[in-house]
């Protein structure tokens, strides 16, 4: 087993023609700031291009998959604009560009060539979600825990799920969970397709899945994901692109900057619609 040491927020190791990308933080519950944004895309790009390696087994590190955007880490990104209250053009056209660069870092992981079997663990949330719709395979252990939580913190979901999530649980049951903000549990996640397998041991069992897809002839295994992929992820870029333009113009409300303050003041926000 070779290991890759040169990252922050990623492991990544090889067991023959399986990669592991380990989340690490190394914020708290594996919450993706800065290192994570800038290391995923490169990560993906690196094994995308590697032909002896034929799948990816995704997992978080400690007890949970990952809690999401690392907000206090990310505020620099949001600071500019917010201060602004929205009335920098330049400001608003470098956001929506910095928004791009989100998006593309979860795309990645959808535009490898190589198979993703995501194997969640704890909980998952917001941005946690993003990366494992981008996954081919997503399996869970039973007391996993997901949320689509961005609407309860003044946020229009824009990295992947609103656009990914609608093909594999359906519209209807996307708007309910990204609607409410509602946390669900890993029954919940399986009965709605999310997820496909429940194990007790998920990594173990996630890394039986990228085995047995690695046993299959490589440029088949690609060639199935490419058509799989050709009409969705199409789709998927458009309303990204759109969520991009919303985003950089609804962002500087009050209503976000309460969700932040109530987020570091640990109470209830009281949103006003402004």
């Amino acid at each position: 087993m070779k290991t890759e040491s040169d990252l922050r927020s990623l492991r990544v190791t090889h067991r023959g023609p399986v990669a592991e990308v380990q989340l690490l933080g190394p914020s708290k519950g594996n919450a993706m700031g800065p290192d994570f944004w800038a290391e995923l895309p490169r990560v993906f790009a690196e094994l995308d291009a590697k032909e002896d390696v034929r799948a990816v087994l995704l997992y978080g590190s400690g007890d949970n998959f990952s809690y999401g955007l690392d907000l206090p880490g990310m505020e620099p990104v949001f600071r500019p604009l917010l201060e602004s209250r929205g009335t920098d053009a330049r400001l608003r056209s470098d956001f929506r560009l910095r928004i791009k660069a989100l998006q593309d870092a979860v795309s990645s992981v959808a535009r490898c060539s190589k198979p993703v079997v995501a194997a969640v663990e704890g909980w998952c949330i917001g941005g946690g979600v993003d990366v494992i719709t981008a996954a081919d395979i997503r399996v869970a252990s039973p007391g996993a825990r997901f949320s689509i939580r961005e609407v309860r913190v003044g946020i229009v979901a824009d990295l992947g799920s609103l656009q990914r999530l609608p093909g594999i649980i359906g519209s209807g049951a996307t708007r309910h969970l990204a609607l409410t903000g509602e946390d669900f549990d890993a029954a919940r996640a399986f009965e709605l397709g999310l997820v496909t397998e429940l194990a007790d041991d998920v990594v173990a069992r996630g890394r039986e899945l990228a085995a047995q897809i690695a046993a299959n002839p490589p440029l088949v295994v690609q060639g199935v994901k490419q058509v799989l992929n050709q009409g969705s992820e199409a789709a998927a870029q458009s309303g990204l692109d759109y969520v991009q333009v919303w985003n950089t113009a609804f962002l500087p409300s009050r209503d976000f900057a309460e969700a932040g303050r109530a987020f570091a003041e640990r109470r209830p926000a009281v949103f006003t619609g402004d």
